[in-house]
């Protein structure tokens, strides 16, 4: 779901402008970034109807984004531009990074296209479209806009990877660092202002401090970043299974802010696929690493995402495929039908499988991995666990997560009584509801 930056109210005085965000938690850093650079010069606003203009950031990664976003985009374009005179809508990120020219001629009722690389002049751009002047804000780091006691630090951009279906360094450019001593300020910035739970994000942030200056590694930066005053949880997503090393695993068991916790993209189990993925390692391999991150990490909980239905794969391919899903008990899978990306390498490949074979065979594993799923939350059950308050959710109901969910994209835990966000509990597990939990606080 789209989501809005910024909970102001509008002021009279300044042209409002609401920030929009489609696609994953590194787009939403992005939107933070641009919503402090707008707000010495406009008003940042969390209701669209108050807005003079909006900024839609865009995801772009395979082709149901790019649709989402187009949708978006043109149903902005219609009722909502034309409603009130003056209005306008800005496009900014993965899209425009990934189209360019070809996307404004598709859409010559967008104000304004504003790519990736571009998205440090968003206030000037804006200012364009407005006729105002721009103000200098007060600082260039991310401000929080959105309040809650989860926040994302981006700790890299780009990808130095090549994998054969990916967008992203076409889209993002190459892998490119943030010094440690900046994220170490942001997440300072980010706790003071309420957050209880930092996650570090970027495409590989295994590969953190490869192309800086010294030899300091993601054990380093997750080692600084946990001792910030006042942090609660910290949080590792998009560790690449190379990455993985003895001193990132000694870190994160010696760190009390650091969650037993690893979102490690596998895509695949079958070492065919994954050498025509550009990718290296197997199930044997993988199988051997979650054993290690399990021994050091007792009680650590593992996410992974799985490509179904790759050029090339057959009927054998997926059974390994699904036997690695059983073996390695993950548990949480998420499992993506292969999407044919124009530009991509894998695109031009023979023996592309068929969509509805892609979707046979994406569902299959989906029921495999929920199997396990399931089976591994229910262990819960008669445990007591710290949970951090979330608060409510769309049906009134509380609820909060333990160091084993991650924001948004694994379960939660329903609570027997409202409470504060961003307050930890000491909940104990009576239920579960496949991946979400029911407990009472004690």
């Amino acid at each position: 779901m789209p989501k809005a930056r910024s909970t102001k109210t509008p002021r009279s005085t300044k042209s409002a402008v609401h920030v929009l965000t489609l696609g994953c938690p590194k787009n939403e850093v992005d939107s933070d970034r641009m919503a402090a650079r707008l707000d010495a010069s406009f008003d940042v606003v969390a209701d669209l109807d108050h807005a003079d203009i909006v900024i839609v950031n865009t995801c772009s990664f395979i082709q149901a984004a790019t649709e989402e976003s187009i949708g978006v985009v043109l149903e902005l374009t219609g009722a909502w531009k034309t409603a009130r005179p003056g209005r306008a809508v800005v496009v900014a990120g993965c899209m425009p990074a990934r189209y360019g020219d070809e996307l404004a001629e598709s859409l010559p009722e967008v104000d304004a296209f504003v790519p990736v690389a571009d998205e440090a002049a968003i206030a000037r751009i804006v200012a364009g479209l407005t006729g105002t002047a721009v103000a200098t804000p007060s600082s260039d780091a991310a401000v929080r806009t959105q309040p809650g006691p989860s926040a994302y630090i981006q700790v890299s951009d780009g990808c130095h990877r090549r994998c054969t279906f990916c967008t992203i360094p076409g889209i993002r450019g190459d892998y490119r660092s943030r010094p440690l001593e900046e994220i170490r300020a942001e997440a300072a910035l980010l706790v003071a202002g309420g957050a209880k739970e930092l996650v570090l994000v970027g495409q590989d942030i295994s590969a953190w401090g490869r192309d800086l200056p010294g030899d300091e590694t993601l054990a380093d930066l997750v080692r600084a970043v946990a001792r910030v005053n006042g942090l609660a949880w910290l949080r590792l997503m998009y560790v690449q299974p190379d990455g993985i090393t003895p001193d990132l695993l000694e870190v994160m068991a010696e760190e009390p802010a650091v969650c037993r916790y690893l979102d490690m993209p596998l895509q695949h189990a079958s070492r065919p696929v994954l050498r025509r993925m550009g990718r290296s390692g197997d199930a044997a391999e993988f199988l051997r690493l979650v054993a290690v991150v399990r021994d050091l990490l007792p009680g650590v909980a593992l996410r992974t995402t799985l490509i179904a239905g790759f050029p090339g794969e057959n009927a054998d391919d997926v059974r390994r495929l699904e036997g690695f899903i059983v073996d390695a008990r993950l548990d949480y899978v998420g499992v993506f039908e292969y999407s044919r990306e124009d530009g991509t390498p894998a695109a031009a490949m023979d023996h592309q499988v068929p969509k509805r074979t892609r979707l046979a065979r994406a569902q299959r594993l989906r029921d495999a991995a929920d199997a396990v799923g399931f089976e591994r939350a229910a262990a819960y059950v008669g445990r007591t666990l710290e949970v951090l308050c979330e608060g409510l959710d769309e049906d009134g109901a509380p609820f909060g997560r333990h160091r084993g969910q991650a924001p948004e994209i694994d379960g939660i835990v329903y609570l027997d009584r409202e409470c504060e966000p961003g307050r930890l509990l000491t909940v104990e597990i009576e239920d579960a509801m496949g991946y979400d939990l029911v407990g009472k606080v004690v």
